[in-house]
């Protein structure tokens, strides 16, 4: 998931020459639209048995797409890459005093805060989808429940906090961080934006999460998830012929 953003190449602030440049590329956006959504489907899917292989899927697209960040974040655009912006405690303490100040240094991609936030969240992630899908399997007791459920919290937290951050960045800097979320493109000078949205690359990788998903829903047992939404599904149309 992104944030308030960070490039260790433009901590100045902006110029008379600055305009609106492309920072995020495509499967930056699809990816972080995606992880919001799955999150907050699997959230409020976590206590319904009917829904279970929902939740499940979720989880474990949720899972797919943290793979996906990884690979990325080593061989994608300039400020997809971790190396561009995660930084150290110290980095991330001058980031914040900065912002308790109301002076915030300028970052045209991820902000150390949010790096910090990034990373915190695909490694939560992965413990969650991790400790889900052993408890799913009956491979481990009641402990690895609680600690699928506290790590699912822990995630919940982090996510209200990248939230507030954002509002918080985007008031600062006077950007509209989110907005910036949609389109891919911040205020920059010209020479440090990103050449290609890579649109193939997010075209695939929905490709394979619908795929995923179609498949999820085409071995789904009745009486689990999926096939309890579809009998479901039915019992209303049919209460409603009835009716008529």
């Amino acid at each position: 998931m992104n944030m308030a953003s960070a490039s260790p190449d433009n901590k100045s602030g902006q110029s008379a020459e600055t305009r609106k440049i492309l920072v995020w590329d495509i499967p930056i956006r699809v990816f972080h639209w995606l992880m919001a959504g799955c999150f907050a489907g699997a959230w409020l899917t976590a206590e319904s048995e009917s829904l279970r292989l929902l939740h499940v899927t979720l989880g474990y697209t949720m899972c797919g797409l943290v793979a996906f960040r990884i690979v990325w974040g080593i061989l994608g655009t300039r400020y997809a890459r971790f190396s561009t912006f995660v930084r150290g405690p110290k980095a991330v303490a001058r980031y914040v005093g900065s912002m308790l100040r109301g002076q915030p240094e300028h970052h045209i991609g991820h902000n150390p805060a949010g790096a910090l936030a990034i990373v915190a969240l695909l490694g939560l992630t992965l413990v969650v989808t991790g400790s889900g899908w052993a408890n799913y399997n009956d491979i481990a007791g009641k402990w690895l429940e609680k600690t699928h459920a506290a790590a699912a919290n822990v995630m919940l937290a982090v996510v209200i906090v990248h939230i507030l951050g954002v509002l918080v960045s985007s008031w600062l800097h006077a950007e509209n961080l989110v907005g910036a979320m949609i389109k891919g493109r911040k205020p920059g000078r010209p020479e440090d934006g990103i050449r290609s949205a890579w649109r193939s690359v997010a075209v695939l990788m929905l490709a394979a999460v619908v795929g995923f998903w179609w498949l999820q829903w085409q071995d789904a047992p009745t009486g689990d998830g999926f096939g309890d939404f579809q009998t479901i599904s039915m019992k209303f149309r049919d209460d409603d012929r009835d009716e008529d």
